[in-house]
């Protein structure tokens, strides 16, 4: 049984999908920068951070690493490979992830649109496909969609002031029934025009101008998300129902804020989000003792641990410390059962090893603010409206 609910968390809209009568998802719906492209003006260079700082707002200042700067952004000179920016230089910018703490806003040039079935990035070359897709779909849709994409592109290289773009097809493509070919290569060219759109109109307008944004506080797309979430759990239906209060949300939210998580068994996690990194302790706590309780509690732990950080929206590098085992076989077991739950986050989430004092790490690409972030946000939202009334 699946349900998305929409509801409020302190005067903030929220969508939640609860899999049977457990929250799953969570999504606030809420003004944000992210994928926002600007038209920008190099503030200042700092050489030993190899970054630009960039005013793409009258009040904001993002940075912008030097590497890899893509020439079609480069809008008030011709800019070639062995090229530097410099001050009062004017560039295109997208917003990579928002500014947190002491941490500016991190800007790209490597503008990344999202389609239907693609994504087009500018400064890319190539055609991939997403990770989550199974070999053989990957495969066959890119070989389906190659010689026309890139006949395409071919056609249209007097819109791209002198970069490449690359293409990666979406998850959503498998979902495709009929003229699989045409449908995903309509969705790439689509895709595809509105960034030659922004690369022309940059060009004449002025600094700080808004030129796309994706809209982020629309109820019906954070819904569809949900569908789609609930969909990559093999749940194609699902009730929508606005909340009453019975589903206890505010609680349920609040208690992703605690570092302490109880498990079935009787053992814990705790969860510790610091400044560079996660961290993730499992214990066996008030677990029944037994020959086989390790492989219980640390199964268990790897469920719920998927489930906290898709949750929390942990990114970056996240630690964990499953209990110790010295059975192979058991500890193979939990890493083939841990890389088989990463393919299934909705944010690409991988394996990378296990440490020599047996910590595993993992690695999550960041896509927003963590929830804990994300509810400061909303605190001070609260906090603000109260000073006006």
């Amino acid at each position: 049984m699946a349900e998305i609910i929409i509801s409020e968390y302190k005067n903030t809209p929220v969508v939640t999908a609860f899999i049977d009568n457990k929250m799953e998802y969570i999504s606030f719906v809420r003004d944000s920068e992210i994928h926002n492209v600007y038209v920008g003006r190099v503030d200042h260079i700092v050489k030993n951070l190899d970054a630009a700082f960039v005013k793409y707002a009258e009040d904001k200042v993002g940075y912008l690493p030097l590497k890899n700067i893509t020439h079609a952004c480069v809008l008030n000179k011709e800019f070639h490979e062995e090229d530097k920016l410099h001050n009062g230089d004017t560039v295109l910018v997208q917003v990579e992830s928002e500014a947190v703490k002491t941490k500016r806003t991190k800007l790209t040039t490597n503008l990344s649109i999202p389609g239907k079935y693609a994504v087009i990035t500018l400064g890319k070359t190539g055609i991939g496909s997403s990770v989550k897709l199974p070999d053989k779909d990957r495969e066959r849709l890119t070989e389906l969609i190659k010689d026309g994409y890139n006949s395409f592109v071919d056609d249209n290289r007097d819109y791209l002031f002198g970069s490449d773009i690359g293409l990666i097809i979406r998850t959503e493509a498998s979902e495709i029934e009929n003229d699989i070919e045409k449908e995903l290569l309509n969705s790439a060219k689509e895709t595809a025009s509105i960034l030659f759109n922004i690369l022309k109109e940059a060009r004449t307008r002025t600094i700080y101008s808004l030129l796309y944004s994706v809209n982020n506080n629309d109820m019906e797309s954070h819904i569809s998300k949900a569908h789609a979430f609930l969909k990559s759990r093999g749940i194609s239906d699902a009730n929508i129902i606005e909340d009453s209060g019975i589903y206890g949300i505010t609680s349920k939210i609040e208690e992703l804020t605690r570092n302490k998580v109880w498990l079935k068994s009787g053992g814990f996690l705790i969860i510790e989000q610091l400044e560079s990194f996660n961290a993730i302790d499992v214990n066996t706590g008030k677990a029944i003792k037994g020959n086989d309780i390790t492989s219980k509690v640390n199964k268990e732990a790897a469920y719920e641990i998927m489930r906290q950080i898709r949750l929390r929206n942990l990114t970056g590098m996240i630690l964990i410390d499953f209990i110790n085992t010295t059975d192979e076989e058991q500890q193979s077991g939990l890493i083939a059962l841990m890389t088989k739950l990463c393919k299934k986050d909705p944010i690409h989430t991988a394996f990378i090893d296990i440490t020599g004092l047996g910590i595993m790490e993992l690695i999550r690409n960041k896509n927003d603010k963590s929830l804990k972030e994300i509810l400061k946000d909303v605190e001070k939202a609260v906090d603000n409206s109260k000073h006006q009334c």
